[in-house]
């Protein structure tokens, strides 16, 4: 059984409840943060990657709890032809995705590591780094 990639979204109300603990003791769903975020407002976003035999109780509980579910339907790509290895997406890639192979000194993708933040989206100048739906 694969894990199951999804992005959570929930309001100031849910950020103080124990989700991934409820998900872990109650439903014994394996969960791996990919990334998380929350805002001065304490609204905030979680990407998962869940496994277990009970995933879809677990995501029947999130949903009960206000909280939006949503599965990571896209990715990032990078476009060979317009990449010009600057590096300026590197610094802001948090799972390291994106890196320098030396000695050549080349920008590097490893699209297994991507978790879909789109901080290379924002940061890259000659816009070689897209999303695929």
């Amino acid at each position: 059984m694969a894990p199951e990639r999804i992005v959570l979204r929930y309001s100031n109300d849910t950020a103080d409840k124990p989700i991934i603990y409820k998900l872990v003791k109650d439903y014994d769903l394996i969960v791996n943060i990919l990334k998380a975020s929350i805002n001065p407002h304490k609204e905030g976003t979680l990407v998962l990657e869940l496994i277990g035999e009970r995933y879809a109780e677990g995501i029947d509980y999130l949903r009960s709890q206000g909280i939006s579910v949503h599965p990571l339907a896209q990715e990032v790509v990078r476009n060979n032809d317009k990449c010009t290895h600057c590096g300026a997406c590197i610094v802001h890639c948090p799972t390291k995705a994106l890196y320098v192979e030396r000695p050549s000194m080349e920008v590097k993708f490893n699209e297994d590591e991507c978790v879909v933040c789109l901080s290379c989206l924002k940061v890259c100048p000659v816009k070689a780094m897209e999303v695929r739906l």
